[in-house]
């Protein structure tokens, strides 16, 4: 089957792994894929929007720039038309993102299949965070492209309950969570040359992977290690993110300074090795419709996880079973299951085991989400013959 992959994500995050992850697995089940994305991707701060479009937000009104983001769809519309004439894919797949409709105009103008995946409900977002000007276009974007795809194809049972608040027909929506690399992720045997570079040694690392921001709320983390200073606990942050200062300020505050340890941005096929290191995986707090691709890694690593008791989170995860759950508005929950996990190392291993197993009992693949897109694709290719 031949795929046009239409996207436009142009930073080299956690959203590109998705992409790229998916890709891979559709190309090992003999697909091609045509890629219909942006020429500068890598080209912009990791975590941030690429130059162009922060001056453009900077120096003109909300409005102006939402309208040249609507716009830039016309372009992007004769782009992935000329690449369906070229080389005549059987269909398409479109990471959603809003004031983008282009893709089903495409799917319509050509008679192409078309799936749509979502990762979050964009407008909603976009309004509370950043605030959108162009409402009703922001909304209209969002509800056109979603109704108009053969299938949408929601992370979460949570954003699947957003989605049909839209008026998408149930048996349109399929819900594909994230999933892990069966190779990279395959060994848990701890590397020893990471433990030696940071001094882990006979240490309980607690880790946390990704771009913190304050929200994750790290800050309770170090509370818990300047509270127990008599034990020998290490904060192991994998990554970079805003609210590094804030994290580095308190430990100085705490003295604890030397108790964390910030790697800053690794490269993607060396963070499995880094957390083979830690004893406890931290997901200190999660959007509510998410599925965390960091989540994935830790549990396909068999890591005692740490992480809040939120509806989507429960579609992969059950308390005391596979993880603990921590009621995330509760400072004190959270203390309280972290020190469960530190001072009970049979429970450590206990739920990382059983987190692995909820990885192959779930079959929570990239291959295995390339063939659930196969079969959709194949559905909607025989139905239309």
């Amino acid at each position: 089957m031949k795929i046009l992959y239409h996207h436009r994500i142009a930073s080299k995050d956690g959203q590109y792994v998705h992409i790229e992850e998916l890709i891979t697995a559709l190309k090992n089940l003999g697909h091609e894929i045509i890629m219909a994305e942006p020429k500068a991707i890598g080209q912009k701060s990791f975590g941030k929007s690429s130059n162009t479009v922060q001056t453009i937000r900077r120096i003109l009104p909300g409005f102006l720039h939402e309208i040249i983001e609507f716009f830039y769809t016309f372009l992007d519309f004769i782009k992935i038309s000329m690449l369906i004439v070229k080389h005549k894919p059987d269909c398409i797949y479109e990471r959603y993102n809003l004031f983008f409709p282009s893709g089903i105009w495409a799917k319509k103008l050509f008679k192409l299949p078309l799936l749509l995946e979502v990762n979050s409900p964009l407008y909603e977002e976009r309004k509370k965070n950043e605030g959108i000007k162009l409402n009703f276009l922001a909304e209209w974007s969002e509800r056109f492209t979603w109704r108009n795809a053969d299938y949408v194809l929601p992370v979460t049972f949570v954003l699947a309950e957003k989605i049909k608040q839209k008026k998408v027909a149930d048996d349109h929506i399929v819900v594909i969570p994230n999933g892990i690399n069966r190779a990279r992720f395959s060994n848990a045997i701890k590397s020893e040359d990471i433990v030696d570079q940071f001094n882990l040694n006979n240490k309980l690392v607690l880790g946390f992977v990704g771009f913190v921001r304050e929200w994750h709320r790290l800050d309770r983390v170090l509370d818990a290690i300047a509270n127990n200073k008599d034990k020998n606990w290490h904060l192991l942050l994998v990554g970079d993110g805003p609210a590094r200062d804030t994290i580095e300020q308190q430990a100085r505050q705490d003295g604890i300074e030397d108790r964390i340890t910030i790697t800053g941005i690794i490269d993607r096929d060396e963070i499995s090795r880094y957390i083979t290191v830690f004893d406890i995986a931290l997901q200190p707090d999660v959007v509510a419709y998410a599925s965390p691709l960091k989540l994935f890694e830790y549990m396909a690593l068999s890591k005692a996880i740490l992480a809040p008791d939120r509806d989507n989170i429960r579609e992969i995860l059950t308390h005391k079973e596979n993880a603990l759950l921590f009621d995330s508005d509760d400072d004190q929950s959270f203390m309280k299951h972290l020190l469960d996990l530190c001072l009970n190392k049979e429970l450590r291993g206990r739920v990382g085991l059983a987190a692995a197993k909820t990885v192959e009992d779930k079959k929570l693949y990239w291959e295995e989400n390339a063939r659930r897109i196969e079969t959709l694709f194949n559905q909607l290719n025989n139905a239309s013959i």
